[in-house]
């Protein structure tokens, strides 16, 4: 959630839903939406070979916003780095006889995710870049995307993506938790959940199995044909299962955590096996890694939440600029957006945002019901008036009836000055929105020594002495949990694995703004 928040909590509806549109079924994070039940059996795969003017115009029209959604592009010599490894293995496909075809994005995002939309235009999170371990795994993401536009797979499945409604698939994730069947929730559900983020991976759910396979096996040919080592999409793979499994833990096993890449495209197990294959078909070990390249590259990336977006530490929330910090209830998990902070669990669903406030706490708390409403008709309680933390709060409920019984919609906003105002919308069934109650009296404001205290993470890239180890390494991390697994899963290690002098390891450590 950035500093600058300013709309309404609905404002992006439209533009959300169109990305999702372009999204549907798109890679995401150097799988693109890998189906794991595809097999690795190849045959001749039909590709364009250029780029119609109309899906270039679509592109181009979603391009800014999707970036704005998420998080920003990332700037710096990481950037220019993946642009270039990017425009390499665009040319591979034969859509690209140029730089310039393609338009290559690193995302200031803490999401592993990777994808791509009509017109040429491919992304990849800062954060799943900081998971690769050498360019040729770079590469293979990218190939990946590449594959899903090369074979046209955006296109084949956008009309079934626009009959889809957003609003109904969100609906169904918040009815799945509150034990709604979507009815009345797919609207609320969908207003109370959107950002362009979350709607953008709902959105990669759509991959047939087919389409799965022909981008792996584009991927890998692409590998191949620009002198990279094919295995690389498998070994990329790997980290990334190994990466899902310790989300996992962090999460406390929660199924219901945003659902990143791993959890839109199940069982990334299997395609590591299936990468394995169609390496092996290909020629199997053997080509560039360039690995001292990469970390060169890498070195510095930011990692994890960017401050200015305000940031995750277990169960609190805290950003420095805005001066603001809250605490979600045990068992529930955060996903911090540009726009907003969403909260989930088996007991609700919230979200913590802003809207344009002119001084009238009234008015405000009535716009934000409009705002989740949408065309649905609620009719809000009477507005109440405490205080938490010295800061002036309101709230007021609204009860209305799903498929599955009545439903409490509540917004709690909070007064930090006569031009700016906070406010959660909680989703609960009737009777139960008790859950939220010490998250709302939770918020507080920061000092300027706590503000100043927060810092962000960056990707240090050290070299192993004598002597050193996985657990002394590990020891350096900047995370007060499940420092060895962090450090294994980053670098590509098992349990088994041992630490030689020279050697070239990434650590995550803080750092200055």
């Amino acid at each position: 959630m950035t500093a600058k928040v300013g709309g309404a909590i609905m404002s992006r509806l439209t533009t959300g839903t169109v990305i999702a549109a372009l999204l549907a079924g798109c890679a995401a994070a150097g799988g693109g939406g890998m189906n794991g039940t595809a097999d690795a059996r190849t045959k001749p795969i039909r590709t364009a070979t250029s780029i119609s003017p109309a899906e270039r115009k679509e592109g181009d029209e979603a391009h800014p916003q999707l970036v704005q959604d998420f998080g920003g592009a990332y700037a710096g010599p990481q950037a220019s780095y993946v642009n270039r490894v990017g425009q390499n293995i665009a040319i591979q496909s034969g859509l690209s006889r140029s730089p310039g075809d393609f338009t290559v994005t690193l995302l200031n995002s803490p999401v592993n995710n990777a994808f791509a939309i009509p017109g040429g235009y491919v992304y990849v999170t800062r954060q799943l870049m900081a998971l690769m371990n050498d360019e040729a795994e770079l590469a293979g993401v990218l190939g990946h995307e590449v594959g899903h536009v090369a074979a046209q797979h955006s296109k084949k499945r956008q009309s079934a993506a626009t009959r889809n409604s957003i609003l109904g698939i969100l609906g169904a994730v918040l009815g799945s938790a509150i034990g709604d069947n979507g009815g009345l929730l797919g609207g609320l559900g969908g207003l109370l959940q959107n950002n362009s983020m979350r709607i953008a991976q709902l959105a990669t759910l759509g991959f047939s199995r087919s389409q799965e396979l022909e981008a792996d096996q584009l991927g890998v040919q692409y590998l191949r044909s620009a002198g990279y080592d094919p295995m690389a999409l498998s070994t990329m793979l790997a980290s990334l299962a190994n990466q899902t499994s310790l989300d996992a833990r962090l999460a406390g096993g929660n199924a219901r955590s945003l659902p990143e890449w791993a959890s839109t495209h199940p069982d990334p197990a299997s395609r590591v096996r299936n990468a394995q294959t169609l390496a092996n078909r290909a020629g199997g070990v053997g080509g560039m890694r360039n690995a001292d390249t990469f970390l060169a590259s890498v070195d510095g990336v930011l990692y994890g939440d960017d401050p200015a977006q305000g940031v995750v530490e277990g169960r609190s929330f805290l950003h420095p600029d805005l001066r603001l910090r809250f605490t979600v209830p045990s068992g529930y998990v955060m996903q911090n957006g540009t726009t907003a902070v969403s909260i989930s669990g088996n007991g609700g669903q919230a979200q913590f945002s802003t809207a344009p406030y002119s001084g009238d706490m009234n008015a405000y708390i009535a716009s934000v019901f409009r705002a989740v409403a949408g065309n649905l008709s609620i009719s809000p309680g009477t507005i109440q008036r405490t205080t938490v933390n010295g800061i002036p709060a309101y709230y007021s409920t609204a009860r209305v009836n799903s498929q599955s019984g009545p439903v409490d919609v509540t917004v709690f906003a909070y007064e930090f000055s006569g031009s700016q105002a906070f406010h959660f919308v909680a989703l609960t069934q009737a009777g139960r929105g008790g859950v939220f109650d010490p998250m709302f009296a939770s918020v507080r404001r920061l000092s300027a020594a706590e503000a100043a205290a927060i810092r962000p993470r960056r990707v240090d890239v050290v070299t192993v002495g004598r002597g050193d180890t996985v657990a002394s390494l590990a020891r350096r991390m900047a995370y007060d949990d499940y420092q060895t697994e962090r450090f294994q899963v980053l670098n590509r290690l098992t349990s088994s694995s041992r630490l030689t002098p020279g050697q070239k390891v990434k650590i995550v450590v803080y750092s200055g703004r």
